[in-house]
């Protein structure tokens, strides 16, 4: 069917309308009823009786084939991912005692402190073995000596920043790490 300027038209994958204002070659300019102007090719247009009722509407293609078409080219959606948790930290240590040791009966301040420094040394040794770009470090808030214990530890690697961690989802009593992988030695 061919479509000349002045032809109410609606597109056969969009709900967009409008009036013909153009043609050139095989692509169609359609002015929409907001002044938005669109360009379609011309089988992507069926043409409009007067009135916008799809019971008057003139057919420029088979209905069938175009509804078979549209359901074969529907596209599977992703699972959406907010921005944030895009970029949020996947790998979380806790370092409060009582996830470290069955029972902290018997040991001392400095073993303690000890202990939560060499699994906070060990999983970031892994970390950067394995390419993970971040880790969360959770501490706790208390008097704040492991939090200064561990930005020490953080200060003696070229290839580590930290920060407070999201305080959303952590409180006040985490550190965020990131790794850079490709620091020269």
């Amino acid at each position: 069917m061919k479509f000349k300027i002045g032809d109410t038209v609606e597109t056969i994958d969009d709900a967009i309308s409008g009036v013909i204002t153009k043609i050139s070659g095989d692509m169609i300019f359609v002015e929409d009823a907001h002044g938005f102007d669109f360009q379609f090719e011309a089988q992507e247009l069926m043409l409009m009786a007067s009135g916008n009722s799809l019971e008057n509407a003139v057919y420029n293609t088979d209905i069938e084939a175009v509804k078979k078409e549209k359901a074969s080219r529907k596209r599977k959606s992703a699972p959406t991912v907010k921005p944030k948790e895009r970029h949020a930290p996947k790998f979380e240590v806790d370092l409060h005692i009582h996830h470290l040791t069955k029972s902290s009966k018997g040991m001392s301040n400095y073993d303690m402190l000890n202990l939560q420094l060499d699994t906070a040394r060990g999983q970031l040794e892994f970390a950067m073995r394995k390419r993970i770009p971040k880790i969360v470090f959770i501490h706790g808030v208390g008097e704040g000596v492991l939090r200064q214990e561990l930005e020490t530890l953080f200060g003696r690697y070229n290839n580590v920043k930290y920060y407070d961690a999201d305080y959303k989802t952590y409180g006040l009593g985490a550190t965020e790490v990131r790794i850079f992988q490709n620091v020269a030695p």
